[in-house]
This record gives C-alpha cells, structure tokens and sequence, in this order.
C-alpha cells in the first residue's frame, strides 16, 4: 500500500468529520431536533421546546466543544455518576500513554524505519508504506535496540499509569458505597432455587428457613413472580392507561404560533394540572395480586437488619447442597433484570455453556466477512478473482479507494451485527441485573472484535490456519513477528475510517436524526411525542475504545505513523463522548466503576501481545540483544498484573465488612435505620402498575416512576415516540443554553 492511498483515506475521513461536525454544530440548534440532541435535558428537567427564528442557529459555532472541555469530572459525577467517569478516564489514560508512545515513536522509530536500508528513496507520496515500517530493518541491525528502547519506555509508562488510574477509582468506589447510605441493595439478599414444599409455600418455606438460620438479622422478605401473563396484562392495561392521560392531557393543550427574532422570551407553554388524579378507576387493574399470587417461583429478596448481615448471608453457603438456597447481593431496585429472577437455577451453567458456544460459532461464521475484507486490501487478488475489474483497478485513484478505503468500510458495517447479538446472547445468560447483562455484552464485543479484527486480519486464510497458529506455542512469537507487520497498514486505515468517522456518527446520532426528519418532513407529523431518552452503550463504545487502544500497542513501534492517528482519535472522542453524556444519554443504573478492570485486564493483554510479537520480530532480524532484553519485560508486565489483580481486584468484587459495618454504627447512631426498614418494604416493587396503584398507600412507584422514560440502548428504537407517562408546558427562552440561537432548559 502506498503513502498516497493512506493520504486518499486521511484526505476522506477529515472531509466527513469536517462535514458532520459542522452539520451537527447547525441542527443542534434548531428547535426541532431538541428531542435528537437534548435528550437528557428534557428527561431532567421535563421541559418542551417552542418553534423560534434565529439567523445565529443556522452558522456553525465550536461552542459545544468548548463546554465539553470546561465540564470537569466532578460535575460528571453528579450529574451521571461513576460509570461515566470511568468510561472518560479510559480514554484519558489512553490519550496519556499514546502522547508518549507518539513522541516516542515519531522521533526515535521512525526515522531508524525510514532509513533502516541503503536505498534511494522515493517522493513520499510514492512511498511504499512498508518504507516507514520495522519491515525496511535489514537483519542483524544494531538500530534495532531503538525499538527495544521504546517498548520499554511505552510498557513502563503504562504501567505506572495503569497503578495509579486503579488506585484513583478504587478509592473513588469506596466513595460511592459509603456514599449511598440509602441504598436498598445493601440490606437485601437475592435468593434463588428455595426448595419447593407440597405442604406450604414459597413464602412460608423462605420465612422459616430464615428465620431459623439468620434470627438476629432477617427482617422480611418478598417473593419473585413469573412475569409471562401477568406482565402482559400489566403492560395492555398500562398502555391503556397512557392512551388516556395522552387524550386527555390533548384537551387542554395550546398551540402557539408566533415567533422571535434572535432568541425572544416567549410564553407558549403553560403548567398543566396533573392528570394522574382524573384516571383513578381501580377497575383498569383488576385482581392483579390474585394473579401474582398464583406465579409465585422460587427466587425471593430477602432484608435483613443491617448491611453486614445481608454481606454475610450473600457469600456463605446457605446448604450443604449448592444448588439450594443460592444467594447473591441484589442489584440496585432500578438495575434488576426482572425477566430473568424467575429462571431456574439449575439451568444457569447450561445457559453459559450454550452462549459460549453460540458466541463462539457466530465468531467462527465471522471469519467469511472478514476474509472477503482482506483480499481486498491485495490488489493482485482482486484482480485474479474478478478478471472484469483490471482496467478498472489500474486507474490510480481507484486502486487507492479500494484497497486503502473500502476494505476498513466493508467490516465496519458487518460489525454493526455484533453489539446486538452479543446482547442477546448476555440476556439469555441468566444475568440477574441490567449492568450485569451490559457488562457481559461488553467482554463478548471486546474479545469478539479483538479476535476478528486482530487475530483475523493477520492470519487471513483459512479457519484452520488461523486457529492452528495457537497450537504451535513456541512459534507464535516468529509467527506473529512475520505476520503483524504485513497487516500494519490495514490497521492504520481501520483507526481512520471506523475510528474518525464512527465519532462523527455518533455525535450526529444518525439514526434518531433520521426518524425525527421522516416524521416530520416526510409523514408530516406536527405534534411533538417525547423520545426514548437512552442510557449510554458501554457495551459497544468500551470496546471499541480498548480495540483502538489494543492495536496502538502491538503496532506503534512496528508502523509508528499509527500513532498520531490514535492520538487524535482519542481527543475527539473524549470530547464527542463527554459532549454526548452532558446532553444526551441518561444514566439509568450503575455498576459502581465495573468496566476499569476490564479496561486494565485488556490494557495487560495488548502489552504481552505487542512484546510477544517484538520478540518474534527481533528474532526474525537475528537480533539477540533486543530479544534478550525482551523476555525480562514481558515477565515484569505479568507480575506488575497480578500485583494489581491481588491489591485491587477484589475491592471491584467484593465490599469490605469494616465499610459496611461503620456505615450500620452510623445510621444506628443518628437514627436512619427505621427509615431504612420502611424503604425496604416497597424497594423492590416487580410490576410498575400495581406500584403506580399503590403509590399513595405504600410507595412503591418511587424506583420505578421513570423506568419507561429512560431505558437501554440495546432495547431502544430511537426514532419511535415515547408512551408519555406525564406531560409538562413550563415556559423557557431560547438563550440561556451557552449557544446562540439554542433553545433554553431553564425554568423561569
């Protein structure tokens, strides 16, 4: 591949960026879009926008980007908590280490790669890209010890700012469960496979057993249902119900026509009276409690007394049978995965078995797409297997736009299949919390492009080649040295196209924008429905950060123009994905910083990986000096993990007793547990219908009043309109959101 086929991708994705980021920056600010780009205003603050002129909403303007770069991380954690901190430090500690991988490489590797020959060399432009790689190293180079020099300067970097970003947000962890003194899910123990009685039932067995084996500290419990008829008739008799109060909130709603020049206050939204008071028939309900009562299963949330209580009943074994009484910390009230309490435990591991296989198939069936993309990327191939294209092909700028542009395209758009049936594959997992399922999708989605995208790519052949690459170990080090820089340049237009343009992509929000234009424009829809609002996609962005991150390490010393590429992708990501957090995702639940040991964990993985292929390249170039001083780093990059995996690992697993048992002499001390008791009772409320019923008597709607407003990415359809659960007119101006022309989410 040639430096002007990369100049060709270069020269496209800025176009794109250049265009989106501009579009953006205009539809932002029209009124219209609100719904698109603000999502999480309205869901704060429930607010509508007013249709207004303004001649500064139709010029492009940086402004968002500046108040993305202002926000500092303690307002993020206030305004979406600590998963979105960590999510952003990751990127951070990867703008870190590639700014010094960048400076290293750019200023020591390079020049040693370009002139590692004696040759005469070319115009850049008609370079070879393979000029500027370790390929161009004759054998028995002594400049070799320069990338020996730069690995060991990346590792170890790395290294000391993996310890201290793990220290960081371990202490910002035991921040948030000291924090959260209220917290329900402290006290409360998830009990599954209750052994079933002829004589009574599974509330009664679980009341004597508990009450037997924990006196001091059981305190109630309340069962689990299975959701199958009873859900339905909840959710037909809710849909329903928002069909009712959307009629009849229509009868008093005010059109205003009208507008302002340059942000002019106006008046066209008024308060309305609240319209749960008029749609009070108990009959909408029916006997919903007979029939929960006749779904009872045997999973059940157990409260206890005091927080150490509930850790000590969580982690002992409760049965001298395993497969009885199995106990888990509940999740959060608002991050339980209802759908799936009700699965027998025992089915459990043949659930995990049959997902692992699945998801190792769909990887296997993946390696067609991908072995499609790279026999483009060979221009030979290409014209071997289609005869008809040659003269095509021999036209300069199309040979560049195929083999430098279209191969990264095409697998970008095959991998769009991925974060959805990984999902899926997470849910039939048994996961009892949404974080949980969100969490096991992301590991799946990591290792599934790590191994296609990766691994794939430079073993392109067969399945068998690629997995018989694995079987030989003592050859993997040469066998990766030969084949990882062959494939450099691929994975240098792949950092363009589904780096650089994915961000713009997402800052555009495509697919909402588009729904939001064809009802509008198109189906000429007037009335304006509130939007999903949804919660922010760790499962594909966490993974597709640490790829980019994983092919930074095993690449920068071998083809070092891979990392000014990175380091921009990394900037703009940290504004995009801040700017999007700020606006538009909604955190719904939290994992407590969960994705930082996945992000340590691969960080590792991409270190050894890049250090067994320096190996297996240095000795390739019959360099025993740099291959000797390899082997010490890649055993000083296992201890420092497993230092860390000992140290930190299980404050990420576990809650220590001494945390939780001052936050119990706490509340004792200033009188919260009684309070704490009562919030127990309608914490964990299964059907949102009868907790809506019961609100005025026993609250139970308190966790789950916006459960419909904010959902998941994964489950979304963006562009379809929400059932609207309330509806609300307060009045607002158009300049008052740090944007000219941008409509305003202040309360007057």
């Amino acid at each position: 591949m040639e430096f002007s086929a990369l100049l060709t991708s270069v020269g496209i994705n800025i176009g794109i960026c250049v265009v989106l980021f501009s579009l953006y920056s205009i539809l932002r600010k029209q009124p219209s879009n609100i719904t698109v780009y603000f999502g999480r205003k309205i869901a704060s603050r429930k607010l509508k926008h007013c249709e207004t002129f303004c001649f500064d909403r139709f010029v492009p303007s940086p402004s968002w980007i500046v108040k993305a770069w202002e926000t500092t991380e303690e307002e993020i954690l206030a305004l979406d908590g600590l998963d979105s901190v960590v999510f952003l430090r990751i990127i951070i500690f990867s703008i870190r280490v590639f700014s010094i991988a960048a400076i290293t490489c750019l200023f020591l590797v390079l020049p040693v790669n370009y002139y590692g020959q004696e040759t005469t060399h070319k115009l850049i432009p008609s370079e070879s890209l393979d000029v500027f790689s370790i390929e161009n190293i004759k054998e028995n180079s002594k400049w070799l010890c320069a990338h020996c020099i730069a690995l060991y300067v990346i590792c170890c970097s790395a290294c000391v700012l993996l310890y201290f970003e793990y220290l960081s947000i371990s202490q910002m962890r035991l921040i948030y469960i000291t924090g959260a003194q209220m917290n329900p899910t402290y006290f409360t123990v998830l009990v599954r496979s209750i052994p079933w009685s002829p004589d009574e039932s599974y509330s009664e067995t679980v009341r004597k057993f508990f009450t037997n084996y924990h006196e001091s500290g059981y305190l109630s419990h309340q069962m689990i249902y299975r959701s199958g008829t009873v859900q339905k008739l909840l959710s037909d008799a809710e849909k329903m119900y928002n069909m009712m109060k959307e009629n009849s909130v229509e009868m008093h709603c005010q059109k205003f026509k009208g507008g302002c020049f340059c942000a002019g206050p106006t008046n066209s939204f008024a308060i309305l009276p609240s319209v749960n008071d008029s749609v009070t028939d108990k009959n909408l309900y029916g006997d919903m409690d007979m029939l929960a009562g006749e779904k009872e299963c045997s999973a059940a949330f157990v409260f206890f007394k005091t927080r150490y209580a509930a850790l000590m009943a969580a982690t002992a074994l409760q049965s001298a049978n395993p497969m009885s009484w199995a106990t888990d910390l509940a999740p959060a009230p608002h991050d339980v995965y209802w759908s799936n309490l009700s699965i027998p435990y025992r089915q459990l591991w043949i659930r995990k078995i049959g997902t692992l296989v699945a998801a190792t198939a769909f990887m296997l069936v993946f390696l067609l797409p991908v072995t499609l993309v790279q026999s483009m990327t060979q221009l030979e191939q290409l014209q071997q297997a289609f005869p008809f294209l040659k003269g095509l092909l021999k036209k300069k700028y199309m040979s560049e736009l195929v083999t430098g542009y279209l191969p990264s395209v095409i697998l970008i758009l095959f991998m769009y299949l991925v974060p959805p049936t990984m999902m899926s594959f997470s849910a039939l997992e048994g996961s009892i919390s949404r974080s949980g399922r969100k969490r096991s999708a992301c590991l799946k989605v990591l290792y599934f492009t790590i191994w296609n995208v990766f691994f794939v790519n430079v073993f392109t052949g067969s399945i068998l080649r690629t997995l018989n690459v694995f079987f030989s170990v003592k050859d993997i080090p040469a066998t990766f040295g030969k084949a990882v820089p062959a494939q450099a340049s691929f994975f240098l237009t792949y950092v363009l196209s589904s780096g650089w343009a994915s961000l713009s992509c997402e800052v555009m929000q495509l697919f909402p924008l588009t729904c939001n234009l064809i009802r509008r424009w198109i189906l000429r829809i007037k009335s304006e429905p509130l939007f999903e609002t949804l919660s922010f996609p760790y499962h594909t962005e966490v993974p597709r950060i640490l790829l980019f991150g994983f092919l930074g390490f095993t690449c920068c010393i071998l083809a070092p123009l891979i990392t000014p590429f990175l380091l921009f992708y990394f900037f703009l990501a940290y504004l995009v994905y801040k700017n999007q957090i700020l606006n538009v995702y909604v955190s719904k639940y939290e994992s407590g910083g969960q994705f930082w040991p996945i992000a340590h964990n691969t960080t590792i993985f991409a270190m050894v990986v890049a250090q067994i292929i320096a190996l297996g390249v240095f000795g390739l170039k019959e360099s025993p000096v740099a291959s000797g001083f390899t082997i010490p780093l890649i055993i000083g990059t296992l201890l420092f993990h497993e230092y860390c995996r000992q140290r930190f690992g299980p404050i990420f697993k576990n809650t220590a007793a001494e945390v939780l048992i001052e936050m119990d002499r706490k509340d004792e001390q200033c009188g919260r547990l009684e309070e704490m008791y009562k919030k127990l009772r309608t914490a964990y409320c299964q059907f949102t219908l009868l907790a809506k019923r019961d609100t005025s008597t026993s609250g139970c709607s308190s966790n789950h009043n916006n459960e419909n407003s904010i959902i998941d990415t994964e489950s979304a359809k963006p562009g379809k309109p929400l059932e609207v659960h309330g509806l609300w007119n307060p009045p607002f101006h158009l300049d008052d959101m740090g944007d000219l022309g941008v409509p305003t989410l202040t309360n007057k």
